[in-house]
């Protein structure tokens, strides 16, 4: 039996792969929202039932947040594990959807056939392809290729919360000799990558609270204190002229890109001005004395993901508020430390605090940059896998976006993990209109029985 076998087995059965991602994808299962609570539970027994039908020993695990869906299949060779979270992001604001996010479908679009819905790339989409590929070798050869572990997460979109103490719990059952990861993309949406190095994340939500109700500002502007007034000095501040970020001791730990890694990012021929270009913008917004790739792969950010305060409904009302909100976010590089930054922003914040305002704080997750070598055989096999399903050499990339379970892998199973994704760059993630190009859906099957073929 050769991998042509099981490649001729993947395009025959596309039509029923992608239905079973539709069905999947009709599940809502946002994670960070109660009211979802039991669509996520839905989507994990959705995804247990799938990975039985493929004789797979999988069962729904339990945390203290939403499931776990663990699953083994025991073989020859080298244990594979493979990582994906069956969680989606919000779908708000839902009047920006020209569909029912739930209700997916295959669209005609000017670049193609997409697959339109909430979770359609990020990430059950990208997780199925793995499925997808072990379900067709298993149709060709009756078995798997190796020893297989199947890990499942369902609170990726919402923080992890769970997801550390369930390693720790269960790290021999889960340590393997490969962590494979599909949650990241194509670069500049046709070069198939390997992801080497994943910047590190930290929020926080800011409250700053002044007087102990709403007030008129005519009857208090000018001698009470307005919180949006002082937040928005403070978040005003986070930044220098040149784009360096202000925090005390923000940068320690962060290194200068090696020489040989800048010579391999300068061959890439990044074109920032397209990626700028394709959401309306003209130029790069980060340190000036750095190259936009720099910017998005190699060095650290801080951003503010919303604030709110006051009145913002239609008409106006001249109310000076009680409080005001933000949300401040960290992407984190090198040996930088997420605790460490929480606390120097944190008194930076209180510091900033004049007299009758009062601060709190709630911290959203805290994970450190990982960095993986190369030097296992595996990922060259791999590389070459990619490059002769897309007919064009694969990448060895950086990624401006945060996996903190690249890094579990790493810390708590002592795993080297290997990321490899289909995602483009207009997949529209995390906004309205989410889509996956129905052929990176078929080349991703295909290139993970590719790399399982080379792996094994």
């Amino acid at each position: 039996m050769t991998l042509d076998a099981v490649l001729a087995r993947i395009d025959a059965d596309l039509p029923q792969a992608t239905d079973r991602l539709l069905d999947l994808l009709r599940i809502p299962s946002i994670s960070t929202d109660p009211a979802f609570e039991g669509d996520c539970d839905t989507a994990a027994d959705w995804l247990v039932a799938d990975l039985q039908s493929l004789g797979v020993k999988a069962e729904k695990r339990p945390t203290p947040g939403h499931p776990m869906v663990v699953g083994h299949v025991e073989g020859d060779g080298p244990h594979l594990l493979f990582y994906g979270h069956y969680d989606v992001q919000p779908v708000d604001p839902l009047d920006l959807w020209d569909r029912d996010p739930f209700d997916p479908e295959i669209q005609d679009t000017d670049a193609g056939k997409v697959i339109r819905g909430r979770g359609s790339s990020d990430d059950k989409g990208q997780l199925m392809t793995f499925v997808e590929a072990c379900r067709a070798w298993k149709a060709e050869h009756g078995t798997l290729p190796c020893r297989i572990t199947f890990f499942f997460e369902g609170e990726e979109e919402s923080g992890s919360p769970s997801l550390v103490p369930f390693m720790q719990e269960n790290a021999e059952e889960l340590k393997s000799d490969l962590a494979l990861i599909c949650d990241t993309g194509l670069f500049e949406s046709r070069v198939p990558a390997i992801v080497t190095m994943l910047r590190g994340l930290l929020g926080e939500e800011i409250t700053v609270t002044a007087p102990d109700k709403d007030l008129h500002s005519g009857m208090y502007g000018g001698i009470a204190m307005n919180p949006i007034r002082v937040l928005s000095r403070v978040l005003a501040s986070l930044h220098d002229d040149t784009g360096r970020i202000t925090v005390p001791g923000f940068y320690d730990g962060v290194p200068e890109l090696p020489d040989n890694i800048r010579q391999q990012w300068q061959g890439l021929a990044f074109d920032h001005a397209k990626l700028l270009g394709d959401v309306d913008l003209s130029v790069p917004a980060g340190e000036v004395d750095r190259t936009p790739i720099e910017m998005i792969w190699s060095r650290p950010t801080c951003e503010i993901n919303g604030i709110w305060g006051g009145y913002t409904g239609a008409g106006f009302k001249t109310v000076l508020p009680s409080k005001v909100q933000a949300k401040v976010s960290f992407r984190l590089v090198g040996d930088q430390d997420p605790l460490v930054i929480r606390e120097s922003f944190r008194q930076m914040v209180r510091d900033a605090m004049p007299p009758d305002c009062e601060v709190e704080f709630h911290g959203h997750g805290a994970g450190s940059a990982s960095i993986t070598e190369t030097t296992d055989p595996a990922f060259e096999q791999a590389r070459t896998a990619l490059s002769d399903e897309w007919n064009i050499p694969a990448a060895y990339v950086g990624c401006g976006g945060s996996i903190p379970i690249a890094g579990h892998f790493q810390d708590i199973l002592g795993t080297t993990p290997m990321l490899v994704g289909f995602g483009k760059d207009d997949d529209q993630i995390h906004s309205p209109n989410e889509k996956y190009d129905l052929e990176s859906f078929h080349k991703g099957i295909r290139s993970w029985a590719r790399i399982l073929d080379a792996l094994t």
